[in-house]
This record gives C-alpha cells, sequence and structure tokens, in this order.
C-alpha cells in the first residue's frame, strides 16, 4: 500500500501523489517535453534506475505521467507529463524561486540543461525590447525569447535568433547568478542583444 499522511487537506493529499524524493524532479524533466528513460537518467545522475522506474510507476498510477511512442521515423518510447502533470509547472517555477537563494550542496552539485533553461522561467524578469535566443545547453538547444511579455521557453533552436550563447550550465549559472566572467561562454549573432538576454534573469532581492 503506498505511504499516505492521511490528512484529508489538498495539500497533505497531493503530497501523497508528488512528495516522494525525486517525484518533483522528475516531473521538472519533463515540463519542456517528452523524454526516453536514459535522458530522463542523464538529467538526474543522482538518482539510481531502480528508483526512477519506480517514481515512474508512481506517477503514471496517479495520472501525472504517461508512456508513449514518439511518431515515425523516431518510434521511442517516452514518458510525457499528462494535462494533469502539466498543472505542477506553477508549483515547480515557484519552488525554483524560493530555493534559488538556498544554500547550494556540499560537494559538486549537479545542473542539468532543463534545470538550467527552467531557472530562466523561474526568475525572468520582464523588459526591454524583444530578443530571440537559441540557448545550447551542453550541445542541448533551446528557444527563448525575451521581452515586454511572459517568457516563451520551448526545446530547439530558434529559426532565426539574435543571438545564440552556447555553455555549459554550470559555467552558465555562474555568469547569470554569480558574477562570472562572461568570457567563458561562446556568443555568436548580436552581442548587445545577447547581453540584454543575460540581464533579464535576477536573483530575488
Amino acid at each position: 500500500m503506498a505511504r499516505t499522511y492521511g490528512d484529508r487537506c489538498g495539500v497533505a493529499r497531493a503530497l501523497d501523489l508528488v512528495g516522494e524524493r525525486w517525484a518533483l524532479l522528475v516531473v521538472r524533466e519533463l515540463l519542456l517535453g517528452p523524454k526516453r528513460f536514459t535522458d530522463l537518467r542523464a538529467g538526474l545522475p543522482q538518482v539510481g534506475p531502480d528508483v526512477l522506474s519506480q517514481r515512474l510507476r508512481e506517477l503514471e498510477a496517479a495520472g501525472i505521467v504517461a508512456r508513449r511512442t514518439l511518431d515515425p521515423p523516431a518510434s521511442a518510447k517516452v514518458y510525457a507529463l499528462t494535462p494533469r502533470g502539466a498543472r505542477l509547472e506553477p508549483v515547480i517555477l515557484e519552488l525554483g524561486r524560493f530555493g534559488s537563494t538556498a544554500p547550494f550542496p556540499d560537494g559538486d552539485p549537479t545542473f542539468g540543461s532543463d534545470a538550467l533553461a527552467l531557472a530562466l522561467k523561474t526568475l525572468y524578469e520582464p523588459g526591454g525590447p524583444a530578443t530571440t535566443v537559441t540557448l545550447r545547453l551542453a550541445g542541448q538547444d533551446f528557444r527563448v525569447r525575451t521581452g515586454e511579455g511572459p517568457l516563451e521557453l520551448a526545446r530547439g533552436a530558434a529559426d532565426e535568433p539574435d543571438a545564440t550563447i552556447e555553455a555549459e550550465p554550470g559555467p552558465l549559472a555562474a555568469v547569470l547568478w554569480h558574477g562570472a566572467d562572461p568570457a567563458g561562454i561562446e556568443i555568436t549573432g548580436d552581442r548587445r542583444a545577447a547581453a540584454r538576454f543575460l540581464k533579464r534573469f535576477p536573483l530575488p532581492a
């Protein structure tokens, strides 16, 4: 029998579904689209395959995640959020904002490409002229558009970006939030547009 808080409160009942260790991080990894099991392992390198399989089974049983097959020619088996699971996005983003000023864990903490991309959505501050960037994180492309409206973020390269920013997630995070020299990241295209883009994600006061 699954563990439960035995509490009728909606918060407790939600935690009955997604409160197990790694469950919300699995949801985080799927917010930008379906992934294969191996891709989930790459985004969550600290979780063992047996634990990940168990969490996926639990999230499937709760109607939060579903398995499906991609259309040909890929035909790969992937995990995707259901409409119910996608409703967790604002919860994940607010947790990210809440934790953005918390101390880092000891050792060499991981920072995956999807985690960095979603951190941008978490900390986005609208403003300035519309700017479209292809963000290439550890070889994975994301389309990001800033401006006066909400942040637009999706997997895949932009068709005609103002700039392309290429970096590993850790060094880019150091530039964005820890005052590191941006010389360590590769920028092609309009460098002024890239500079505007990098200023749109301040940490909370």
